[in-house]
């Protein structure tokens, strides 16, 4: 996998448990307020908006049935891997929003959280 993945819940999404209701993750809001900050950068990115339901098949696909927690964002081979990377077999990840938020700036020229 040579660009990053970001996996994120698709905004808007519902939950079973409260019917007729709409939902943000509130992990990924701010990554998608970064992602919304400069869509131009966003092609730098493979970006992926999930539903909220379990299981995940594209996260599972992606890393394993154990690691479906959203946002997760896993590392491409374009850039070396940061300290701190989760590690599953040959593929790293990150799954804290302000780590995430971090990489975005160093690896695709984001605006950096002060």
């Amino acid at each position: 996998m040579s660009q990053d993945l970001l996996l994120l819940l698709e905004p808007g999404f519902t939950d079973p448990k409260y019917p007729g209701e709409r939902f943000i993750c509130p992990d990924g809001a701010p990554i998608e307020g970064l992602l919304a900050s400069d869509p131009a950068k966003t092609s730098r990115l493979d970006i992926h908006r999930l539903p909220f339901a379990h299981p995940r098949e594209a996260v599972i696909a992606a890393l394993d049935e154990e690691h479906q927690s959203l946002p997760v964002l896993i590392l491409g081979d374009e850039h070396p891997v940061p300290a701190g990377a989760h590690t599953l077999g040959d593929k790293h990840f990150v799954t804290d929003t302000r780590r995430i938020l971090d990489l975005l700036a160093e690896r695709h020229g984001f605006p950096k959280v002060h």
